[in-house]
């Protein structure tokens, strides 16, 4: 009980403890939230910077909390890639927001998905790059230690970046489909304080089954 406890809390290669919300097992809890309020909220630029950010950051710490390998990022480093990351969501987020401006409203939901999407690859690549320069360690089923290996880390890596996109799809547009159809039946208009709730619980119902269905994947 007390190494499950220890390996739940501590990076299993640098041996550091994790910070509370990086670790995969918040995944579920802390997206629903998050995509919901993205979902949400993304009709001005104030509030489709903001939520970006928060998203963004949250992935930036996911990512950074998972890696393999025990070469962690100077602060120089997880500075820049902060800030990059931060601004290119930003960026894509307002552009796609620009470009579905005229058109119908179930568009215009999509385009904290579609951010999402593309800004999850710079997220994971710059999160990981020390990893793409000095390797992952490779070990047997022992656990022997047979060095570093550089290819696969670009393995690894691709795969992580089709795991996330995968596990945001069904999260941010089975919900936006079925409110979508509910206010064609203007259910949100006669109780119009479930639509949140409503759509907080399909996220969250969504993630619980793709979470560890596409982890599975890398």
């Amino acid at each position: 009980m007390e190494s499950k406890v220890y390996d739940s809390a501590f990076h299993p290669d640098a041996g550091e403890k994790m910070v509370l919300i990086g670790p995969m097992s918040t995944h579920v809890p802390m997206n629903m939230t998050i995509t919901d309020c993205m979902m949400t909220f993304y009709r001005t630029t104030l509030a489709v910077l903001f939520w970006q950010w928060v998203n963004q950051s949250f992935n930036a710490m996911v990512n950074y909390t998972n890696r393999s390998g025990d070469a962690p990022l100077t602060v120089n480093e997880l500075g820049t890639a902060c800030m990059s990351v931060t601004t290119g969501t930003e960026v894509t987020a307002l552009g796609f927001n620009a470009l579905t401006e005229h058109m119908s409203p179930l568009i215009g939901h999509l385009v904290p998905f579609a951010a999402v999407a593309a800004t999850n690859c710079i997220n994971i690549l710059l999160m990981r790059q020390r990893e793409l320069k000095v390797g992952i360690p490779v070990t047997d089923e022992n656990g022997t230690h047979w060095g570093e290996s550089a290819h696969a880390v670009k393995q690894a890596v691709a795969q992580v970046v089709v795991s996330r996109i995968l596990t945001a799809t069904p999260g941010m547009a089975t919900p936006l489909f079925i409110m979508n159809t509910l206010e064609k039946k203007a259910f949100p208009k006669r109780i119009p304080r479930m639509s949140a709730p409503i759509q907080v619980g399909l996220a969250g119902f969504c993630l619980v089954f793709a979470t560890p269905l596409c982890c599975a994947l890398s």
